[in-house]
Parts: structure tokens; C-alpha cells; sequence
């Protein structure tokens, strides 16, 4: 998995624009970012693609043909310990469905309603500030799935070396609130998701 911010807006250039003084918060719907994603699974851009406030550009299966699946699948962890053998065996069995139906003249937009949720897929996506900001503190939560939990945090790292001051206090919404809004369904540790977030991506922002 790759996370790069391509470009952004930066605050400093935004604010020196507006002569009046406002609050930055006031500012985030403004700003722009754009990443690269590389390297996740279509289950995951599934649930990229609910961020409805960005823009993307999704690299196609319709028109590029899907070769050596094996290697371009994502492997959850939990499947790693549980059950790899089996995962890979079915992966095989999709990707060999897949060739069938191709080389029996079946178009490649069809053959891919056979490929599984774990095929690799990459994206370009423009987002604003406020809505990012949204972004990690749903999906920088505890309580999201590990593989889109794990793109929000190098999201987050790589915006954080680029704009610390403002990116600095983000990350799940009981980083950035102070508390922990999920009611009934809170992970109960609070205190170890904030030290973590404290300190996620320092190294890039040092």
C-alpha cells in the first residue's frame, strides 16, 4: 500500500490571499489535496469511494487486462494466519475463471465480474480540507476496517509534514475531540488510540 500527497493548497498561500484575519478551520473547505493510492484492495476503494465530497480517477478493469492475479491481491491479516492456503487457492480458481472466459472471446469487461474484492486497484482523488479532516476521524478510528484504517493513517502522516499545525491535532475523532463520540460501541481505550495519534507520522515532521 502507497498513500503520496501529490500537491495541496497550501494554508500559508490561502491565508495570505484573504485579507482579513480568519479563523484556519474556517479555511479547511478551501484547501485541496490530492493523493496517489496505490496497492489497495477494491474492497477497500469501495469504501474510499463513500467520501463523496472527492473527486477520483480509478484505474480501470474494463481495459486493462488482469494478469498474474496472485501477485496483485490484497491479503487481509487475519486470512495470513488463519486461512492462506485456502484464500490463494481460490484467488487461483478466479483467476483461472477469468482466462477461461477471455480467451473464449468473453469481453474483459464482463470476465471481471469473477474477480474477487482483493484485487489490487490504484487511484488519484482530490479532497478538501474540512471533508479530510472528517475523513480521519472515521476512518482513523479503531473501529474501521484495518486496510482503510491503515490508508487514513499514511494519509495523515504525509499531510502532517506538510502542514503540521494544522494536521497535527487530526486523526480519530476522540484525538480531535477530546472524547470519545461512539457511545456504547467505543473501542475503551481512549487513552492508547490518543498517545498513538500523538505521535503518528513525527519522524515526517520533525
Amino acid at each position: 500500500m502507497k498513500a503520496e500527497l501529490l500537491s495541496l493548497t497550501p494554508l500559508k498561500e490561502l491565508k495570505s490571499a484573504i485579507p482579513e484575519d480568519i479563523p484556519e478551520k474556517e479555511l479547511l473547505p478551501h484547501l485541496t489535496y490530492v493523493y496517489a493510492i496505490e496497492s489497495i484492495s477494491r474492497a477497500c476503494s469501495h469504501q474510499l469511494v463513500r467520501h463523496r465530497t472527492a473527486s477520483y480517477s480509478q484505474q480501470s478493469q474494463r481495459y486493462i487486462p488482469v494478469k498474474r492475479l496472485q501477485e496483485r491481491v490484497v491479503v487481509p491479516p487475519s486470512v495470513s494466519e488463519k486461512a492462506l492456503e485456502e484464500y490463494l487457492s481460490l484467488i487461483e480458481g478466479a483467476s483461472d475463471a477469468y482466462e477461461v472466459l477471455v480467451d473464449r472471446g468473453v469481453p474483459r469487461e464482463d470476465a471481471r465480474f469473477v474477480l474477487p474484492n482483493a484485487t489490487e486497484t490504484s487511484l488519484v482523488f482530490t479532497i478538501d480540507g474540512r471533508s479530510l479532516l472528517h475523513f480521519f476521524g472515521i476512518r482513523c478510528c479503531s473501529r474501521a476496517q484495518w486496510e482503510i484504517r491503515a490508508l487514513a493513517d499514511r494519509m495523515l502522516a504525509e499531510v502532517r509534514r506538510e502542514e503540521p499545525a494544522l494536521y497535527n491535532p487530526a486523526g480519530p475523532y476522540c484525538f480531535q475531540l477530546g472524547y470519545c463520540p461512539e457511545g456504547r460501541f467505543t473501542c475503551g481505550k481512549m487513552d492508547e488510540v490518543v498517545e498513538r495519534y500523538g505521535s503518528l507520522g513525527q519522524e515526517l515532521v520533525e
